[in-house]
């Protein structure tokens, strides 16, 4: 499994680079100042730093006390993010609608295109980041399913 500072490294790293992302899209996409998709993208990025944290390490330890590892299968890692975006949506929806003065289905449909590109993003980030810093127990685990095959 990851350590804490490594797991910190993957958070930071992903949120940092979404925001210079999403602020400018959000901002085109929505007709919203700049400012203010940023600030609410701030905030909501810390909520989600915090919340990825805790969603990572809980569903690694339960995927480990599932199958033994922590290794991902491109159908998981699918799960993994979409089940992470609409635990992130539920938190998040209030925010936006409070801080950009919109009504519920707004933030709703606002939240959603967020989650939207998040997945993706989610996805897409998480796999560069394991095949940038893997953990030693998937080349063991890797070896002794080639060695069964």
């Amino acid at each position: 499994m990851r350590s804490p500072l490594d797991r910190l490294r993957h958070a930071i790293s992903f949120e940092l680079l979404a925001l210079l992302i999403v602020i400018p899209l959000g901002a085109l996409v929505f007709d919203k100042p700049m400012q203010d998709i940023g600030i609410v993208t701030v905030i909501s990025a810390t909520i989600a730093t915090l919340y990825n944290m805790a969603y990572n390490f809980v569903f690694d330890l339960a995927l480990r006390r599932a199958t033994g590892s922590t290794l991902k299968t491109p159908l998981l890692r699918v799960a993994h993010a979409v089940l992470f975006e609409i635990g992130l949506l539920g938190l998040l929806l209030p925010v936006f609608a409070w801080y950009l003065q919109i009504s519920l289905w707004q933030a709703f449909v606002m939240d959603v295109s967020f989650a939207a590109f998040y997945v993706v993003y989610a996805f897409c980030f998480n796999w560069a980041y394991d095949l940038l810093f893997p953990l030693p127990e998937w080349s063991e685990r890797r070896a002794a399913t080639e060695d069964r095959a």
